[in-house]
């Protein structure tokens, strides 16, 4: 910990009140928050607070412009008691050219990583061992200047939150590829983790489950030809044995699940493709009976398995497969992480012990 953090203690932990055997997904959070405000052009003294409400002025322009960005991570901890993060140098770098891309300033990395080990060793009670248990954690900057004027915050809040999370499972999952209703442009900001990206997806997201859908999987916005993102995940195809995603591009996030994944699938022999991927091919695909799998990936649930489609009314339900590629590769992935598995490509990243 370095000189310049302060911290201050919550006087009585509230972690006896949580029934970790029934948590829903990012509703319980731990008993402290990292907080750094930006001011006069330049990040000031971070410090670690008891979690609490932030009190904001109502001119704040991210409530008028919508500066606000995020990251998704997650800490795990082993048998032994230690507990390990899984590649945060990549949200770090995400998190900031998130914010470059809205105009807002980039964080400190010494403050970032020194604020998550402190946080991470105050709450550590709060991350249960075990197989599929983890804390997720939610970085995010917001505009704090006053005032409704058209132009960039000379001012932000950067807040880092946990929330104690158990194993995902998203059951049957039936999506709608979009036909009319982009989540992303060229030239726009949808490889940014933006939060009014996640907002504008509500509304078709909403009209696809009224359908019975549970996703909508995007395509792209100029001919509606191309599938880009399922929900708010990176999407791969399995045609036969090769497994398909389509490359990253400024309306494609940079999924770290997704870009470990690829680098997991190769290892294993697993032919992968990164390429513009047509709907028509995996129409084509599902109507032949090559198309062996479809899924999701991304930092809460690592892979979410997708089994039917539906193109412009037509329906395509998936098969069953015994040596299913979602199934392997999340196993790996999430032993990998949890330190349950060896590391062969240096992802794991070990939160030293400190005394607080």
């Amino acid at each position: 910990m370095t000189d310049t953090l302060k911290v201050t203690k919550i006087a009585e932990t509230k972690i006896n009140q949580v029934d970790f055997s029934n948590l829903a997904f990012g509703t319980v959070f731990t008993d402290h928050m990292f907080v750094c405000e930006y001011k006069n052009g330049k990040w000031q003294t971070p410090e670690i607070l008891p979690y609490g409400p932030l009190q904001m002025d109502p001119s704040a322009k991210v409530f008028h412009y919508g500066q606000a960005v995020f990251e998704g991570m997650k800490a795990y901890k082993d048998d032994n008691g230690d507990i390990f993060m899984f590649r945060p140098e990549e949200n770090f770098n995400r998190i900031n050219k998130s914010g470059e891309r809205l105009a807002m300033p980039a964080f400190d990395k010494e403050y970032f990583f020194d604020g998550l080990n402190t946080l991470l060793n105050l709450d550590k009670d709060w991350i249960k061992s075990g197989e599929g248990n983890s804390l997720y954690i939610r970085p995010f900057v917001i505009a704090t200047e006053n005032g409704v004027s058209a132009s960039p915050s000379s001012e932000y809040k950067f807040v880092i939150i946990c929330a104690p999370a158990q194993a995902y499972y998203s059951g049957q999952v039936k999506v709608l590829f979009a036909d009319h209703y982009s989540r992303s442009a060229d030239g726009g900001v949808g490889y940014a983790k933006a939060a009014g990206n996640y907002a504008a997806q509500f509304y078709p997201t909403e009209l696809a489950k009224e359908k019975g859908y549970n996703q909508v999987v995007w395509t792209d916005a100029n001919t509606h030809e191309y599938l880009e993102e399922a929900g708010t995940m990176n999407v791969f195809f399995r045609v036969n044995d090769t497994l398909i995603t389509a490359p990253t591009s400024d309306r494609i996030l940079d999924g770290i699940t997704r870009k470990s994944l690829i680098e997991l699938a190769k290892s294993q022999g697993i032919n992968v493709e990164v390429r513009p991927v047509k709907v028509a091919e995996i129409v084509e695909a599902a109507e032949n009976g090559s198309l062996k799998e479809m899924f999701g990936a991304g930092t809460a649930a690592v892979i979410s398995p997708i089994s039917g489609f539906t193109h412009k009314e037509k329906a395509f339900d998936l098969p069953l497969v015994e040596d299913a590629y979602a199934t392997k590769l999340k196993k790996q992935l999430t032993e990998l992480q949890a330190n349950r598995a060896e590391d062969p490509f240096g992802w794991r990243y070990e939160v030293p012990a400190i005394e607080v």
